[in-house]
């Protein structure tokens, strides 16, 4: 499990090494765990969280994971777009772009992010 981890961390550096994000383009960030799905966006310029969601705050209703996944990438570009963000760099973490990761891109991308 150690492995794991390692080889998922080496990913997110090196993909960190191209992707940064802006204040005028921030970088949109995923964190997956077994249970749940956390995604933010920041401005690495400044070193702040712009705007953070998660499934914790959506209401518990038996649904699947990656439907969960997708209403938090909804949640979060509504917020976004409050904040005035429409453009962002996506940040899979090391992840797999499949699954939870892929449906929570496909969420923000309805909800108006471009990236």
């Amino acid at each position: 499990m150690i492995n794991k981890r390692i080889k998922r961390a080496k990913r997110h550096i090196r993909v960190r090494k191209k992707i940064t994000g802006t204040e005028k383009v921030p970088r949109l960030v995923v964190f997956r765990s077994n249970k749940h799905i956390y995604a933010q966006v920041i401005n690495d310029a400044n070193g702040e969280t712009i705007v953070a969601a998660s499934d914790q705050k959506l209401t518990k209703v038996k649904v699947s994971k990656i439907e969960l996944a997708k209403k938090v990438g909804l949640n979060l570009a509504n917020l976004a777009r409050k904040k005035n963000i429409k453009n962002v760099v996506f940040d899979r973490a090391g992840y797999k772009y499949h699954g939870r990761v892929k449906a929570l891109a496909d969420g923000s991308r309805e909800g108006g992010l471009n990236f």
